[in-house]
């Protein structure tokens, strides 16, 4: 299951990062390979906790 995640380069420094399709699902990390490693696990929790199979992406019920 793949998702579009934005990412943002901030002022302060590091990236902060969002998934649109999963509403209130963001990370963040002090650089780009860190922020990907982090929204990665948080896309993973986010599933988990909606209950989502993502093994079961192209099914229909």
């Amino acid at each position: 299951m793949s998702f579009l995640a934005v990412f943002t380069q901030e002022k302060s420094g590091g990236f902060s990062v969002s998934v649109p399709a999963l509403p209130g699902c963001f990370s963040q990390g002090n650089d780009i390979n860190e922020a990907k490693k982090n929204i990665k696990e948080a896309i993973e929790l986010y599933l988990e906790d909606e209950n989502i199979d993502p093994s079961h992406e192209n099914s229909w019920y």
